[in-house]
């Protein structure tokens, strides 16, 4: 059985993630209506759309951090109200705290959580070795790069063992070869430890090179109008995915949907 197989035969049928007839309303303005989505086990799904589709208000909903108009979350078959240790979030900006250097930053979701020192300091390790920042363990974010410092958010995040891992376009302020080596990197990851994810982008590329889902919304008001099921084979990092016909036809589709989107939007 190929990697790709064996990681695809591991996807449950049981949805890690089910979000049913989900709105938001702010005031007047409805930014999602009747947004529904399911992501399987093991499942990185990407939802891409025109800035104002409402993507990140999605997932912050999701996330627990927004609260709903109308609608259901549910993680793990369990309804999912507010923020849970089953969720883990992974922003643009990086949000760490200066005054923590790289490990205590990393190891700041254990704290809170009450994990003893010890086994917290070990988890902690064990992700920024992961990530590639064993050396940079005892510096403080103003002595990383943009890189490291992302880096750094992703091992927090993943320290807890999230069963969810959200991501609000988590590249997008690093510059283009930073950004190309990370996306890597978690592609990496992800296959190995079967990571759920949903993944905000507004790169088709991005989205086609991680994803096995995309997930194209819409606007005026946001919502889902179409997916698609990325059909590159797994593993990705050992091949230029850019020269694959399968890659041509996807981002075809989807450019022509999303200038659709983009003309009512400024329209």
């Amino acid at each position: 059985m190929t990697a790709h197989a064996a990681t695809a035969a591991a996807v449950s049928n049981a949805p890690m993630l089910r979000v049913q007839h989900l709105h938001k309303a702010f005031g007047d303005n409805l930014v999602l209506d009747d947004f529904n989505l399911e992501v399987g086990e093991g499942e990185f799904v990407s939802l891409i759309g025109p800035s104002g589709c409402g993507k990140t208000t999605a997932l912050r909903i999701v996330a627990g951090l927004l609260g709903q108009t109308s609608g259901d979350i549910v993680v793990a078959n369990k309804p999912s109200v507010g923020p849970s240790r089953d969720k883990a979030i992974v922003f643009q900006h990086f949000n760490l705290f200066p005054w923590r250097v790289a490990r205590s930053n990393a190891e700041y979701g254990l704290e809170i959580q009450g994990m003893p020192a010890d086994e917290r300091h070990r988890i902690a390790d064990q992700y920024l070795q992961l990530l590639g920042l064993s050396d940079a363990a005892h510096l403080y974010p103003s002595q990383l790069s943009g890189g490291q410092r992302q880096r750094v958010g992703i091992a927090r995040a993943l320290a807890i063992q999230p069963k969810l891992l959200l991501m609000d376009e988590p590249f997008g302020a690093l510059d283009a070869l930073t950004r190309e080596h990370l996306q890597g990197m978690l592609l990496r990851i992800c296959d190995e430890r079967r990571l759920t994810v949903l993944f905000v982008t507004h790169s088709i590329d991005e989205a086609i090179y991680l994803s096995d889902r995309i997930v194209c919304m819409g606007v005026k008001p946001g919502r889902i109008i179409e997916e698609f099921t990325v059909g590159l084979p797994r593993p990705r990092t050992g091949y230029d995915f850019r020269v694959r016909p399968e890659y041509t036809t996807i981002r075809s589709r989807i450019w022509s949907l999303l200038q659709q989107q983009l003309e009512l939007a400024t329209g």
